[in-house]
Parts: C-alpha cells; structure tokens; sequence
C-alpha cells in the first residue's frame, strides 16, 4: 500500500498532537510539583530524613511568701521506641513488661508500627525505672544481643507538690503533659510554663542518626516562678484546724480563708474536702471536678449574725444608733404584717453594744428600718457586697442581693440580720476587714511577685484601697464592740487568755432543694487580732454539723481561736500580760536530712516534732526555716518516701497496725498506696501483709476495730 502526501501528513499531525498532549501533561504535572505541591512534597521530604525533638522546658516553682516551695517540677521520663529498629518486637515487649508494668501484648502492638518513626510507650516514669532500663538496655549490649535495639528514653517534667493536700484548690493542678488545669496553676500557666526548645537531626530509613548529617538545637526557655501571698506557716493551721472541724463535727464541708486586713493580703484558704495535688482522682472526672472548685471564691451562702458586723458598722457610721441606745426584746419584732423572731430567750432590755453581743435580732431589724432602704443599700455598695472584690483568682462570684428597686422591708430588715443575702467568705471577709482596719475596703489578692526564668520581676502584688465606707472613728468603735462580743457576748469559746480577740459568731440557715431546713445549718466565726491593732483576720465556716449543737459559736469558734493563738504566737505578737513571754527561738532548715538527723536539730533548737513517715529524708516542713517560735512548739516533717523504692520499682509496704484511720492513710500515701477502710477505731490487720513490696499505687485493706 503506498501512503499519498495527505495521508502521511495526517498522521503525522496525529503524531505531534499525541506527543503535544503528552508533553502538555508532563509539564502540568511537573508545574503542580514544582510550584503547587513543592511546600508539602518538600515537608514530607524532610519529615523522612529528619528527626525533631522536642525539648521541654522546666515548670516554674510556685512559693509561699516566705520561699516555701508549694509546686515544682521534678525530672521524670518518656520511654519510647523506633520500631524500625526493632528487631524482635515479641522479645522487645517481654524484657519491658515487668518493669513499666505494663501488658507485653499492649507494648509489642506499639513497636510493631513499622509505619512510624518512633512510638512513645510510656510517660511520667521515675528515675529509678528509667535507670533499670538503661542498665538493661547496656547489659544487652554488651552481649551483643540486639533484643533492646530502638528502646530510647527522652527527659520531661512531672508537677510534684511537696505538702501534699495543701492549699489545693488555689494552688490547682496541671495535666500529665504539664499545661495548668485548675487554680493558680491554670490562672498563671503563661508565666510558669515557659518556651518549648527542639532538636532537629538528619537521619537514615532506619531512624538512625547520621554521624555526616547536619542537627540545629534551640533551647527551651523555663517557665518563671510565682510568689503567693499565702503564709505556709498560717495555712498549716488552717489546714489543721479544717480537719479536726471536720472531724469533731462530723461536718459535709469546712472553709477557711486568713488575710492581713492591713493590706487585703490572703494569708490562707482552705476548703474541706480536698485531694493530694501528687494523686487526683483523675479517673472521676466528677469528683474532680467538685473537689478542685474553690468555693472560697465561687460559692455564695446566707451569712447569718457576722454579717451584723457591716449593719453595726453602717449604723453607727450614719448616726443612727449609738453604743448605749436602749432597745427592748421581746422575742419577735412584726414587719408589714411578718414575724421576725430572735434566735433564743427574749432578751429584754439591752443597749445596743449588748445587743450585739447577745446577736439580738429584731435589734437589728430596727437598724435596718432606720437605715432605710437606699441609705442601707448605699453602704451595702460601700463595703462591696454584691460585686466580685477583684481578687487576683479566677473564677470569683459576685454574691446575691436583691436589686434595691424590688426589695421590699420585710427583705431590707432580714438583710440586716445576714439572711435574704448570699456572700462569698472572701467578700464577707474583705468587708469586715473594712470595719476593722480603719475604714478602708481593700482589694485582696494572693499574687505577690511573678519572676521570669532569668529571675526578673516582671509583676508585683500591692495593696490597694478601693473604697471608704466608713470613718476611722467608726472602725475604732467597732473593734471595741466587737472585743466585747468575744470577752462577754456570743463569741467567748473564741477568747484567748493574754490576747484582745474581736469576732462575730453566725449561724445560717440552709437550704435543702429550695426549702429551709430546720435541722442543718452553717456555723461561722469571723474573728480578728489583736483587737486593737488587727494583724491577722479569719473566716472559719463549718457546713451541715452532724452534732447536737451546731451554733457558729460551737462548730466554728474554737478553730478559730486555734488558728489565731497559733498564728499570733507565730507572728511574734506576744501576749497583753504580766507574764513573761515564753522564749522564741528561729527554726533550723532541715530540709534534706534523714529524719534522726532532722529531730536532733530540732532538738537542739529546743523544738519538738513530728514526721509523716519513719523513713526517708526530709522534703518539707512547718513552720518554715527562719520563723521565730516559741521553744517547744511542734515542727511538722514532710518526708519523700520516694528512697524506699525497690530496684524493680516496687515499694515495700509499711506496717500501719495499731494507727488510727487519719494516721494509716497518711503513711500510706505517703508510699504512694492508697487504703481500703474497713470497720472504724485502731488498725489491727492489713493485705497485703507489711514488708511485701507492691508497684505505688496499690491499694492496701486495712481492717479496724474499736480500742
């Protein structure tokens, strides 16, 4: 067949297009890879010969206002693996196993992953795990076994609070990855977290690094340190005294708050029930969550008679009553048409500082006819109820008052005597602070200085005065009252002997889905020293006592007076008497020492204490070092039970017979182990047995039986 002209020209047109479209295609594909896919083909490129690590930086330290470490980041380690370089993954997992305490099946799934890189195992292992694995891996090494081939371990942070339940709701908490969860913690995390720093190495397909290859380094920049306002000294009481109120009345839940009224600083806050800040119930997420709430700041509740203190100081400051004004009780006082009675025994005739001293109700339902309504409210305003204070914690309410254009007189005069109100202890507090420390309503706050990593300061708490609400005279009056009310009125189980006490006791009611009960109430003490120069004040608040009398000045009273001896004895504020005072004496830093060690200083300091374990050094203690006491006083010992851990990273269980409930658990968890209750009274049995060594964490059955 011979091919004419057109018919060669045909195909070859047909030719040059198909090569045309061909070429036309190469080069769209070559252009999307050029220029479109370029950045993305370039990444995945690099994430093939190179290997980023990433280098975390240290935590800051949380410290009390003396340098008492109240948070910390200790060193702890992430096992990992390259399971490229894993030659035996079934073999890899058994030799781990034992050791991370993990299912082998659970970690050979991990290193079997050829797809990736590298695999983390496990995280937040101790120091002592991670040396039982180097050692291991070295071991296998040396015998030219290449069962441990891959095994790698990087350097992370794990948050260590070295008192335990203590402060726990302000301080809060962070996640295992180290990011603030809760409190101060979380408020703060921009400061105290720092900036992550990376590695970045060339490796081969195997995930090795190569000798040749080029590396950067950026360093990690620590997080910054945070000074707290909180005294650990005044917060040790406060714990203390929040626990034995729990316990002696059987009480639902216990706040606590201390602040200087001079310059609104928080000395102390305590709510009851807390957790250990080392081991939250992380897996109730519930429980956690109700537990890690500061309801010093978040929860408002009906006041009852301390709030008489703001309607006293309102009253006398307007001219409306003065100390000596006669009024009369008969038992109950009618407003429009309401019976308002008086909480006891008709008091009969009574000036108003008795009237106050005997928390007379309708007296006080008078003040508040004769403050009025707007009068009434101005002051309210005045000593900040019913807005935040400003308090440097998040999370703070405002409290609940009725809006002066729907109150009504029958509100106005239960307002006077703290019912028809909610308040936050915080607020309440900071408001009788006002009334006390010369008329100045402060704002509070429990930041007292942020340094960066390089200890520059770069934020200072100061005190600050946002208000006036009353006259100097008038705060000096009331501190005189208010005396009286301790030294002879309702507040007497709140004296101490050598010391000028002020204080209000209160009483409120509760409320059960809506309805008042009338067989659970909140006791309360608001209580100031010394008197005529106040230095420390403090809210005790004691909820739902399970005990006959639940009276403020029963449930609350006298945890104050605790909290108050201890605290002005520790203050250096000797008593107003002939007597002489008992010696003070400095206490010795014994931080480090094995504990015979530390009682024998202590000793020779001519101070008495007491330790948390029998075995271990020394990680904390309260007082802390440098504080002034008196010669005798007991030392509180915080030890790291952390030196009885086994080669193979058990624990060895202590023995807890013959402890009562509060001691057992303490030691226990002091192991790390925690402790199934049963019956009540003195241990007599345990399982497992004392000496047989567990993995932390463990739970231990401790049986008790009455004395």
């Amino acid at each position: 067949m011979v091919l004419t002209g057109p018919v060669i020209r045909r195909r070859l047109a047909l030719c040059m297009a198909i090569f045309l479209a061909l070429f036309a295609v190469l080069g769209v594909r070559l252009f999307y890879l050029q220029c479109i896919a370029a950045e993305d083909l370039q990444r995945r490129a690099q994430a093939q010969w190179t290997s980023e690590s990433v280098i975390r930086p240290t935590r800051g330290m949380i410290l009390d206002r003396n340098g008492t470490v109240l948070a910390q980041s200790a060193t702890a380690y992430t096992v990992c693996a390259s399971p490229r370089q894993v030659v035996d993954a079934a073999a890899f997992a058994r030799l781990l196993s034992p050791i991370l305490d993990m299912e082998a099946g659970a970690i050979e799934a991990k290193v079997s992953d050829v797809r990736k890189g590298g695999v983390t195992i496990k995280r937040q292992v101790s120091r002592e795990v991670a040396q039982q694995l180097r050692s291991m891996q070295a071991e296998h090494q040396e015998k030219g076994s290449d069962a441990l081939d891959g095994l790698y371990l990087e350097e992370e942070s794990k948050r260590y609070y070295p008192m335990g339940a203590f402060a726990a709701q302000l301080i809060g908490l962070t996640t295992i990855d180290g990011v603030g969860q809760a409190g101060m913690e979380s408020a703060l995390d921009s400061y105290l977290s720092g900036k992550a720093g990376r590695v970045l190495e060339e490796i081969d397909g195997k995930g090795r690094e190569l000798s040749y290859g080029a590396s950067e380094y950026i360093a990690a920049v620590d997080g910054g340190s945070v000074t707290l306002t909180i005294d650990a000294s005044i917060q040790s009481f406060c714990e203390q005294a929040a626990r034995e109120a729990m316990s002696v009345n059987n009480a639902k839940a216990v706040r606590i708050v201390a602040m200087d009224p001079r310059t609104g600083e928080v000395l102390a806050m305590v709510n009851k029930p807390d957790y250990d800040l080392n081991d939250p119930p992380r897996d109730d997420v519930e429980a956690l969550t109700e537990l890690m709430r500061n309801r010093v700041i978040t929860d408002a509740y009906e006041p009852g008679s301390t709030f008489k203190i703001l309607t006293s100081a309102a009253a006398l400051d307007a001219g409306v009553v003065s100390v000596n004004d006669g009024f009369y009780c008969s038992g109950s006082i009618y407003v429009d048409g309401s019976r308002v009675r008086c909480w006891g025994d008709p008091h009969g005739a009574e000036t108003f500082a008795e009237a106050l001293q005997n928390s007379c109700n309708p007296v006080f339902v008078e003040l508040g006819l004769c403050l009025g309504i707007e009068r009434f409210y101005d002051y309210l305003d005045a000593f900040g109820i019913g807005a935040p204070t400003g308090v440097d914690i998040p999370g703070e309410a405002s409290g609940i008052v009725i809006s002066e254009s729907a109150v009504k007189r029958v509100d106005l005069v239960r307002i006077a005597f703290g019912q028809s109100v909610a308040v936050t202890p915080i607020q309440l507090l900071n408001a009788a602070c006002a009334v006390v420390n010369g008329g100045e309503l402060m704002r509070p706050y429990v930041i007292d200085e942020i340094r960066d990593g390089s200890g520059e300061v770069i934020l200072r708490g100061e005190p600050a005065v946002v208000g006036h609400p009353i006259s100097e005279q008038t705060s000096a009056t009331m501190r005189a009252l208010l005396e009286d009310v301790v030294a002879e009125g309702g507040g007497k189980n709140a004296a101490i002997p050598g010391y000028r006490i002020g204080g209000k006791t209160g009483t409120a009611q509760f409320y059960v889905d809506g309805v008042v009960s009338s067989d659970k109430h909140i006791g309360s003490f608001l209580g100031f020293a010394p008197a005529d120069d106040p230095q420390i004040a403090v809210l005790v608040i004691v909820e739902e006592a399970d005990v006959p009398v639940d009276y403020g000045s029963q449930t609350a009273a006298p945890f104050a007076r605790d909290i108050l001896e201890k605290s002005l004895s520790y203050l250096g504020i000797a008593p107003e008497t002939d007597e002489v005072p008992p010696e003070q004496v400095a206490v010795p830093d014994v931080s480090g020492m094995a504990i015979d060690e530390a009682e024998a200083a202590l000793s020779e300091a001519g101070l008495d204490s007491v330790a948390d374990g029998d075995d271990g050094s020394v990680v904390g203690q309260l007082p802390a070092p440098g504080a002034r006491i008196s010669a005798g006083s007991l030392v509180m010992l915080y030890i790291d039970k952390r030196t009885a851990v086994e080669d193979n990273g058990r624990v060895e269980i202590p023995d807890v017979t013959g402890m009562s409930v509060l001691e057992a658990n303490r030691l226990l968890r002091a192991y790390g182990l925690a402790m199934r209750v049963e019956g009540g009274g003195i241990a007599v049995a345990q399982t497992p047995a004392a000496g047989e060594a567990v993995f932390p964490t463990a739970e231990v059955t401790v049986t008790f039986e009455p004395p």
